[in-house]
């Protein structure tokens, strides 16, 4: 935008020869939030001039034209530094009264009104931080004071700035002075390539969260959302953002259509004030795109398509919901077909404490369950043998201790559903090099004090074909490690009930001889290989299914490895 205009401004002596506005009518502008202004160029008169449509220019003999066609005009200023200076060469501040009122009066004779709206192209280096020099300090009190000129004048001023600002603490009070007598719109120029290449989800989302970051920064200094903006662009010539090249003119269309729905979406969210696009001029060359006019009536439509026909008149992807976030009432997050609600949300919070954690646990959930669906069979039958074995076949035990965790039996449940997914993933997932005789050495110089006592199981269980073997405090119940030898006991497991008999002491693993601890040790090696192969699984599946994930107002859940058996340790199918 620093490029010369193709409709120039007239010259200073032009300018103070323009007639005074005391007999013009006050400028009316549409009330709409958000506001979508649109750069004007001669090329794309056709295309701009209509009804519903506010365009901004300068000169007398363009905005008269594009208000004959039925659009409303505001007033753009390109040349904010010939104004007021720039960081490192501020103007005198004594001449801006005169130059305010020069550039109002042009601006009452370009739009027939008398209280203009002037947006004011740009503000120089937004981002940079405190402490100031002594000639960036002027400078910004020059654009203040530029802003509050104008205003004084009957006009509406509005800032483009072309960073996200800086806003540290000294900063803050320049940003919240700007806004008392300006608007604020935030360039947000996204590369049409990176956009297409990420996709409809994913560069929808890219957006919205750079349009979302740059509000926030001006929110958490108390500016209402009533004075932000957002403006976006459409330029061709590389390197500025754009098109930047992005072949063939469909997937600039796509992009053009995506980047109006993101700007919608944030809008809305936020109740920010405007969206303004730019680059649609023809400056030199390059600027030269006979593209623009197919990518301005995209822009148009995806707003409102009774501004312009595109899916009539050109080729791209014309679905409106394509990357868009519009989930039905009371759900916070999609992924394909399966949803996370508010209500699953919240109800899993009362257990862990914790809302995103909740939604952390759901959102795993949902990525595994695709890999691994669990039948709601298995879950009850799972559920009986945790009654059984930990309440005592006791289910008013087993639901008051749900009632004093905060959890809810569909809760409980999803826990156990969890649970049994695990298994099967880790068992799906088990890694098939056979433990070496260093890590068994290393085990049992780490784990030697863990109990293990020799044990008939009938009937066998996989984990002991034989029925009978060294077993490991981990494998089984702790009562199999405190009865006297000899002694049988029942346990339940998830595969029913399996009778125990303590054929030997219970003693440490590390007085066992390594021939009859040794196929224990490589039990626990591999139950612990299966349970790291399934959180690196389970971690990067989630990664990954962050890219098609839909969520209100973008916010993703974190990925982890939480079960909920950290805090409901009862439903945990592991047999201690």
């Amino acid at each position: 935008m620093k490029k010369s205009l193709l409709i120039a401004l007239v010259t200073a002596a032009a300018l103070a020869a323009a007639p005074g506005h005391a007999a013009a009518a006050p400028c009316v502008v549409p009330s709409e939030k958000p506001l979508w202004i649109d750069y004007g160029t001669p090329q794309l008169e056709a295309v701009f001039g209509r009804p519903g449509v506010v365009v901004a220019g300068s000169g007398e003999a363009y905005p008269s034209r594009m208000r004959a066609a039925g659009a409303t005009t505001v007033f753009w200023d390109n040349y904010l530094n010939r104004r007021v200076g720039t960081p490192s060469a501020p103007a005198d501040a004594a001449a801006l009264p005169q130059r305010a009122k020069t550039l109002v009066d042009y601006a009452v004779a370009s739009l027939g009104c008398e209280t203009p709206w002037i947006v004011m192209n740009e503000l120089f280096g937004a981002s940079t931080p405190t402490p100031w020099t002594p000639t960036t300090a002027r400078y910004r009190a020059n654009v203040i004071q530029w802003a509050r000129l104008l205003a004084a004048r009957g006009a509406k001023p509005i800032l483009l700035v072309s960073s996200d600002p800086y806003t540290g603490v000294d900063a803050a009070p320049w940003w919240r002075e700007l806004a008392s007598v300006a608007d604020i719109v935030v360039e947000k120029y996204f590369g049409a390539p990176s956009i297409h290449k990420a996709g409809p989800e994913l560069g929808s989302r890219r957006m919205r969260t750079s349009m979302r970051r740059a509000a926030s920064k001006l929110f958490a200094m108390n500016i209402p959302a009533s004075k932000v903006g957002f403006m976006l662009a459409f330029q061709t010539g590389r390197g500025t953002g754009g098109r930047e090249g992005l072949e063939p003119e469909s997937a600039w269309f796509e992009v053009a259509k995506l980047q109006a729905l993101a700007a919608r979406q944030v809008s809305r969210e936020l109740g920010t004030a405007y969206v303004f696009s730019w680059g649609w001029g023809v400056f030199n060359e390059a600027g030269n795109d006979p593209d623009k006019a197919g990518a301005a009536c995209v822009w148009l439509w995806a707003r409102d398509s009774d501004l312009c026909d595109a899916p009539a008149r050109y080729r791209f992807d014309a679905d409106p919901r394509a990357g868009q976030i519009d989930l039905p009432a009371g759900v916070r997050c999609i992924l394909g077909e399966a949803s996370v609600t508010t209500n699953e949300i919240g109800a899993l919070a009362r257990v862990t404490g914790d809302a995103e954690l909740a939604l952390s646990i759901l959102y795993a959930r949902l990525v595994e369950q695709r890999a691994a669906p669990i039948d709601r069979r298995d879950v009850l039958a799972a559920e009986r043998v945790i009654v059984l074995r930990r309440f005592g076949g006791s289910r008013p035990a087993y639901l008051a201790a749900l009632t004093r965790a905060g959890a809810t039996l569909a809760a409980a449940r999803g826990a156990i559903g969890d649970e049994l997914r695990r298994r099967v993933l880790e068992e799906r997932l088990t890694p098939r090099r056979p433990a070496s005789t260093a890590e068994v050495t290393r085990f049992l110089s780490t784990y030697g004090s863990v109990l293990a006592r020799e044990v008939e199981l009938d009937p066998a269980p996989s984990w002991l074909p034989s029925g009978r073997g060294v077993a490991l405090s981990t494998e089984l119940p702790a009562p199999v490690f405190s009865v006297a030898t000899g002694t049988a006991l029942a346990i339940w497991t998830p595969d029913g009930q399996v009778r125990v008999r303590a054929t030997g002491e219970a003693v440490p693993l590390a007085t066992v001889p390594l021939a009859q601890a040794r196929p224990a040790v490589i039990r626990a090696l591999r139950s612990a290989a299966n349970a790291d192969a399934y959180r690196s699984w389970s971690q990067r599946r989630q990664h990954t299914a962050l890219e098609e994930l839909r969520c209100v107002r973008d916010r993703l859940p974190a990925v982890g490895g939480v079960g909920l058996t950290g805090f409901l340790p009862f439903l945990s199918l592991d047999p201690r």
